[in-house]
């Protein structure tokens, strides 16, 4: 089974342009990204897939492997299929470029639920117990089923709290995403669906469409640089 990673790269962010090219340390935000999936040693290949000759010199002149789009992409799941259409691979991990820390065994844990075979597309999510994180918007949150396959996500508290008596918890939607090849391009043939045009995420299209997500708990202390409140978050944790 060949598995290939494959990082999204878009430079005009709508809420932080140019984030990936943010330094972190002594790296650019897309570098600790790339870097970090190498250095996992899961992959077959690594390609940076990215709208930006920025972004696509950062990864060359280090090293890595990197593509140009070809079309323009309204996500980075359309993003990487256009790429993916053209591979001999069976297993796609999305690691999204704003992601700086992605560590082995999360990786490692997502790929393991292919080994159920009814696995189309899978996911990550994590336990929240910070109020303001379990409230803000910039945080995806998911409930699943009692099989872990996803219900819903949002970027409104799910489950909301109306039975105060129970021990609630809230989980946040990693983004990363691993597919069949044959998932991920039956995604890009699908329009845009009302819910995820709505909250603005895309696995969303996945659940309208019928095709849940397998959903893994993970042990993740990452920050996802959508802000630039979230950039602080990753120095401190640098």
């Amino acid at each position: 089974m060949k598995i290939v990673a494959m990082i999204p790269a878009r430079y005009a962010a709508s809420r932080f342009p140019g984030k990936l090219m943010k330094m972190l340390g002594d790296k650019s935000v897309i570098r600790h990204t790339h870097d970090n999936t190498v250095a996992t040693g899961l992959f077959d290949e690594v390609w940076v897939i990215t709208d930006s000759d920025i972004i696509y010199n950062e990864i060359k002149r280090h090293g890595g492997n990197a593509m140009m789009s070809v079309k323009e992409h309204e996500c980075g799941s359309d993003r990487i299929a256009e790429a993916a259409a053209q591979m001999d691979v069976d297993i796609i991990v999305n690691v999204q470029g704003d992601t700086p820390f992605v560590k082995r065994r999360p990786l490692q844990q997502l790929i393991e639920l292919f080994n159920d075979e009814t696995v189309e597309v899978a996911s990550m999510m994590r336990p929240l117990a910070e109020k303001e994180l379990i409230e803000n918007p910039h945080i995806v949150k998911v409930v699943t089923d009692l099989k872990m396959n996803s219900l819903l996500f949002s970027r409104n508290v799910i489950p909301y709290p109306r039975n105060e008596s129970i021990a609630i918890v809230h989980y946040e939607h990693i983004g990363i995403y691993a597919f069949t090849k044959q998932a991920l391009l039956k995604f890009t043939k699908w329009p845009v669906t009302p819910l995820e045009d709505a909250e603005k995420i895309e696995c969303l299209r996945f659940l309208e469409y019928g095709i849940p997500l397998r959903m893994t708990i993970v042990d993740y202390k990452g920050v996802g640089i959508d802000t630039p409140e979230d950039l602080k978050r990753a120095v401190k944790l640098l």
